[in-house]
């Protein structure tokens, strides 16, 4: 079976919060960035909140999220998981990223936002003694989300 990998984190010396998601999406997987499901809600909320036009491209998008201080990971580097579903995540084949190097890499980071529940258990599971915070997941599948969490992350930065 193949295994598949996250992509690069997003993130400089400036970044000061990472928002961890779980693992790509086949959707985002087909263009290689994440996020890609277009009806995703996560660059609507930086959109609106920041009142910006981001666009499609992933080198804009690296450039608003590093402009912002925002750095964007997810928490499992591999996995055998074919389609997107985050319950099969957690019972597939992963190995995790090694977050405790990252932030030891990038000291100004101060704050991880898990993007989701998926993200938020493995990421307590695998880093029990790190601080994180759980947000909504803004994938389309998640239909109760709440926008409000993530309105109060942003306004700490």
């Amino acid at each position: 079976m193949e295994n598949f990998k996250c992509f690069d984190a997003v993130v400089d010396y400036n970044s000061k919060i990472l928002i961890l998601g779980s693992f790509p999406s086949v959707k985002s997987r087909k263009i290689n960035f994440y996020y890609g499901n277009k009806q995703n809600r996560i660059w609507k909320i930086f959109e609106d909140f920041y009142s910006i036009k981001i666009g499609d491209s992933i080198e804009n998008k690296k450039a608003f999220l590093l402009s912002h201080h925002i750095a964007l990971w997810d928490i499992v580097k591999c996995s055998d998981l074919v389609g997107s579903s985050d319950i099969k995540l957690e019972n597939s084949n992963i190995e995790v990223n090694d977050i405790l190097s990252f932030l030891k890499k990038y000291p100004n980071i101060k704050t991880i936002y898990c993007n989701g529940k998926t993200a938020y258990n493995l990421t307590k599971k695998h880093f029990p003694t790190l601080n994180i915070v759980y947000l909504p997941s803004t994938s389309p599948a998640n239909v109760s989300f709440k926008l409000d969490p993530w309105i109060n992350a942003l306004n700490k930065i």
